[in-house]
């Protein structure tokens, strides 16, 4: 699951996306509920995402999943600077190591610190959309090249692993060709397992899903909802409500 895009491409975008999420929250109503995030409100958000950021430091510097870390403002820091402070640090430990260098991470295919570049860029650039989404209903475009390596990230990482590790599968054998920018993704769903790959656009399922980038990303981390308009689709409807349905099984 190698990104698409340039690993220092990558710390450019988490560092991008992280800063605006946290300008965009600021003088916003922090109880406002967010819907990209049910059950959260604004502030639970970005505190949210300051914590995740966190949470991979430690990850990084004890070499396992940590158990404890920072998970809350204190002394009356808010949400905001609690997020840039926690990104300030991670970008830190992620700019000291090449993105080849053995890193532990929840992939065991993936123990590396590009891993993680790859992970928090996408983590910030939805949340951010989500932020945003939720104080003005107006985002700024994700960039294309992103939309499409996240369209890759969340097939090759959280549908084909994710869904192995929580024990997940489909509740019938099923394909959806996924398309866009001239890239396409066979992702294959059967009561046994579930798997995604880039394949020829020519490659045949039982039902195919299409867009422009920013959308489909969308579409794929839910949201957009399952027959939303800004997607295309084609052929067996079950079995792209059933692939929508296993990510947010496998992003949740």
């Amino acid at each position: 699951m190698t990104a698409l895009i340039d690993p220092d491409r990558l710390l450019d975008v988490l560092e991008t996306e992280g800063m605006l999420l946290a300008e965009s929250a600021e003088n916003a109503d922090h109880g406002r509920p967010v819907p990209g995030c049910p059950g959260l409100t604004l502030g639970e958000t970005v505190r949210h995402v300051g914590s995740v950021y966190r949470m991979v430091v430690s990850w990084i510097r004890d070499g396992d999943r940590p158990t404890r870390w920072q998970r809350q403002p204190v002394g009356g820091e808010s949400v905001e600077d609690y997020l840039r402070d926690g990104l300030r640090s991670l970008l830190g430990e992620l700019a000291a190591h090449g993105p080849d260098e053995p890193c532990a991470t929840w992939h065991p295919l993936e123990q590396r610190y590009g891993f993680w570049r790859r992970r928090m860029a996408h983590e910030s650039t939805v949340h951010r959309v989500d932020v945003q989404a939720a104080v003005a209903g107006f985002i700024v475009p994700v960039p294309e090249d992103v939309a499409v390596d996240g369209v890759d990230e969340v097939l090759t990482a959280w549908f084909t692993h994710r869904l192995a590790t929580l024990g997940v599968s489909g509740t019938r054998d099923a394909t959806v060709a996924v398309r866009t920018a001239g890239r396409a993704w066979l992702a294959e769903a059967t009561t046994e397992r579930t798997s995604a790959e880039q394949v020829s656009e020519a490659a045949a399922a039982d039902a195919v899903v299409g867009g422009q980038p920013q959308e489909l990303y969308l579409w794929l981390w839910g949201r957009r909802a399952v027959f939303d308009a800004a997607v295309t689709r084609s052929g067996d409807l079950d079995a792209l409500a059933q692939l929508w349905a296993l990510l947010r099984l496998a992003t949740r």
